[in-house]
């Protein structure tokens, strides 16, 4: 029995069965017998849940054994890469924050640092820009984690984990909304700084955020951790070595819940982490209960930054002095929410002829980058992002391409799904946390 729904087909004149993945789904079914054979030959997704939205698994079953699995990834197709050629190295900012959609404000910062990096001008960043980088990463990495933990719970059954889940992001939410004047997708954290100030309403919600999430953690911990079909559904399950890993590429808390304790943030830091207190979680089993302990206990360390963080901020610009490269952070968030307050309107409009000039060039044409090519590698909720930047003096990247962790993490699925029962390949690929925004860029 083979099928092939959703597979983007086309005939030859021979007759042969083409995929978007490169043409081989007759080499995948030719080699079973759909009479004599136990085996068969299927397409799991791509759908919500299970596979997470356009991921498809061929897979290749004997009863409820899997002997191969292969993924098959595409189907996004967002192209945000290649349209960053086409855009100036300001407006790159609302392209790459739409790539791992549950983590944007990682995007936007490995983007900025590797545009200043080109710049020179790493060391100028002002402390208080540095310190809102670090706090607004650390409240993603907590949403981000956050929507695993309600997803993967729900595909394996726990229901209310779900709900309890995205009850704690929307409160993330909100601050992002009360920082940036959006929820996801914020386009905040730009060369050079950030968009605008964090305004006092945001501290006193974060902080009301940080007495609340704590107990917020042991309840996930009471609903999830002595539950038995949750331990049975994640123990001894998917398992991936240390050897495997680094044999794959994979970081993150994948490669940390195996016993490496590599998190970038430590190991090569960036944006001052160095002068932050806080451990890098580690579990042994590499399985999925260990990558759930991994990141709950994440979740518990990205606090402790941001109340770090959040005691840090001094007053202070935080956008660099170089008018030639700084974004009018000045704007404050008007009545539509988009950072286009009247009063600043009125003053770039009316009053300084040379404020206009310059918000009218930055947006429209933008600022030159020297020639050159640099990497920069941040940790993100799901391993290493890192952005190769490449000027060719203008105006515009030659090119800008991303070291996504989702794209690299998920070859890692056939090794830990082969061998293991169907129900497992959901429990494992799930474990990953992939996210196809970030792997179909």
């Amino acid at each position: 029995m083979t099928t092939s729904n959703y597979a983007t087909e086309r005939e030859t004149t021979e007759g042969k069965v083409f995929t978007v993945t490169g043409g081989d789904w007759d080499e995948v079914v030719s080699g079973t017998d759909p009479i004599n054979d136990e085996r068969i030959v299927v397409n799991m997704g791509p759908q919500h849940p299970s596979t997470h939205g356009v991921l498809r698994l061929v897979l290749e079953l004997e009863g409820e054994t899997v002997r191969e699995a292969r993924s098959v990834v595409g189907y996004l197709h967002t192209g945000i890469e290649k349209n960053l050629e086409y855009r100036n190295w300001v407006q790159g900012s609302t392209f790459v924050t739409r790539m791992d959609y549950l983590s944007p404000l990682f995007n936007e910062t490995a983007y900025a640092l590797a545009v200043e990096k080109l710049l020179g001008i790493t060391d100028d960043i002002t402390e208080r820009a540095t310190t809102i980088r670090v706090l607004m990463m650390e409240l993603n990495r907590v949403s981000s984690h956050l929507v695993w933990l309600a997803t993967t719970a729900m595909e394996l059954g726990a229901i209310n984990m779900m709900l309890y889940g995205f009850r704690e992001r929307e409160y993330v939410l909100d601050i992002f909304e009360t920082i940036t004047g959006l929820r996801m997708n914020h386009a905040y954290v730009r060369p050079g700084g950030v968009a605008q100030d964090v305004p006092d309403d945001a501290i006193r919600k974060i902080r009301d955020f940080l007495k609340l999430m704590p107990k917020r953690l042991k309840e996930y911990e009471n609903l999830l951790s002595g539950q038995p079909i949750w331990l049975e559904r994640t123990q001894h399950v998917a398992v991936l070595d240390v050897t495997a890993c680094m044999a794959l590429g994979v970081t993150g808390p994948v490669l940390r819940s195996a016993g490496l304790a590599w998190d970038l943030r430590k190991t090569m830091p960036y944006c001052g982490y160095e002068t932050y207190e806080f451990d890098v979680p580690t579990h042994t089993d590499g399985d999925v209960w260990g990558r759930y302990l991994v990141r709950v206990a994440e979740i518990r360390e990205s606090l402790k930054l941001i109340e770090q963080a959040v005691d840090r901020l001094k007053p202070g610009p935080v956008m660099v002095s170089d008018k030639k490269i700084a974004w009018p952070a000045q704007l404050a968030i008007g009545v539509d929410g988009m950072g286009n307050s009247l009063e600043h309107v009125a003053k770039i409009m009316g009053q300084s002829m040379e404020s206009l000039i310059h918000h009218f060039k930055l947006v429209t044409e933008g600022f030159r980058v020297p020639p050159g090519q640099v990497y920069v590698g941040i940790e993100s909720p799901r391993g290493e992002l890192g952005v190769h930047a490449v000027s060719d003096g203008g105006t515009r990247p030659y090119r800008v391409h991303y070291r996504e962790p989702s794209f690299v993490n998920l070859q890692a699925l056939p090794a830990m799904a082969e061998g293991g029962l169907i129900a497992d390949v959901i429990a494992g690929g799930a474990s990953l946390d992939p996210v196809m925004g970030g792997c179909d860029r």
